[in-house]
């Protein structure tokens, strides 16, 4: 029997189909097509190497006094949008710093009340969020680079829609030098949801990436701002003048 894809098991999942006219059933497939995923993007860091908060770094970058187009979470949050249904980012202590940005593009915000356990504990929030919104995938996102192009995120989730059930997640790698690097965002499905929600509190996503790595689909892609981990001012100063940004015209 050929591999049925998540697509196809959400067309024949509904036993209502069978009680339903031709038009109608051609009706329901069509909506069963559509991708119930979400985005979340982790913004409660506290950037303390960096010395101001990453979400709000201007993209592109600009010289000090020019206007900001956007921002590291703004550009992220328009990324996702045509893609989702909805974007969540979770906030920590930074929420009232943020939250204007977040709402200005059109995104929910929550607030990670103990962000010093780590970034785990806002992935955990921001997946229960998922599911509280009726929604079983969602594209984690983080504020410490770029984003990524958008056919990256196209190629990601039409990776995950055509995946078997044995694949709960796709994560894109890069090649750099002579390794792959694993990069975000990643796009998770209900399966791997739940693993998260069911871990200690005071595991990490790498330990859940081990744990199911047979679970795991690794989609090479050609775009460096998915591995672009911008940590300090000198790394943001190196990302002004990369290639990085040389198609940002689009946006």
């Amino acid at each position: 029997m050929p591999k049925q894809s998540r697509r196809c098991r959400s067309i024949t999942a509904s036993p209502r189909c069978l009680l339903v006219s031709a038009t109608a059933l051609w009706y329901l497939r069509g909506m069963a097509m559509s991708p119930s995923i979400c985005g979340v993007i982790l913004a409660a860091g506290f950037s303390t190497r960096m010395g101001r908060d990453k979400a709000l770094l201007p993209w592109p970058p600009v010289a000090e006094g020019t206007p900001v187009a956007n921002t590291f979470l703004g550009a992220t949050i328009d990324l996702l949008q045509p893609m989702t249904d909805l974007v969540i980012v979770v906030a920590g202590k930074n929420a009232a710093s943020i939250g204007p940005v977040t709402y200005a593009h059109g995104a929910f915000l929550v607030v990670n009340h103990t962000p010093e356990l780590g970034q785990f504990s806002s992935i955990r929030l921001g997946v229960r969020e998922v599911l509280n919104h009726g929604r079983d995938a969602a594209f984690l996102a983080l504020t410490d680079r770029p984003p990524v192009l958008p056919i990256t995120l196209e190629k990601l989730r039409d990776a995950f829609l055509n995946a078997g059930p044995e694949v709960w997640a796709v994560v894109p790698e890069v090649q750099h030098g002579g390794d792959r690097v694993h990069g975000h965002p990643i796009l998770i499905g209900r399966e791997m949801i739940e693993a998260f929600l069911r871990a200690p509190r005071d595991a990490t996503a790498r330990d859940l990436e081990h744990q199911h790595q047979q679970h795991i689909e690794y989609l090479p892609v050609e775009d460096a701002r998915a591995v672009a981990n911008i940590d300090t001012p000198e790394d943001y100063e190196r990302l002004s003048r990369s290639n990085m940004i040389s198609s940002e015209k689009q946006f």
